[in-house]
């Protein structure tokens, strides 16, 4: 992709969500409880340049270029795969793993180390 649109997602690294429901299924404050297992929230462009600075020439095709919202708007209507995510451009989700913390002391690994260990398993996988 020669760029990528103003999205972001929250992303959770699936180690510590095992970590998350350990926690609340030995603890026994955490008894019907319910828990939020939530990642920090980073913008695709942040990935492709975490992507960037970790693996060189493996991510040599990322691109660390932002696309304009309009752009994306506007080329939604010739490309029906885009318009589901025109209604997330520039969208900060945020949900709070406070109560995950405060009572497991639960905290996930940054997003970006996430993205990056993400990447280089499915490498060294022969999937990157």
């Amino acid at each position: 992709m020669r760029g990528s649109p103003k999205i972001g997602l929250e992303v959770v690294d699936v180690r510590d969500l095992v970590d998350l429901h350990i926690r609340a299924m030995t603890a026994p404050e955490a008894a019907g409880q319910r828990f939020l297992g939530s990642g920090p929230f980073i913008w695709m462009a942040d990935i492709a340049r975490a992507l960037k600075a970790a693996l060189g020439d493996d991510a040599a095709k990322v691109s660390e270029r932002e696309l304009p919202n309009v752009l994306v708007r506007l080329t939604s209507l010739f490309d029906p795969s885009l318009k589901a995510i025109t209604v997330s451009l520039g969208r900060r989700n945020r949900h709070t793993t406070h109560k995950a913390q405060q009572i497991l002391g639960w905290t996930p690994r940054p997003a970006e180390k996430t993205v990056v260990e993400c990447a280089e398993s499915l490498i060294g996988h022969g999937l990157g």
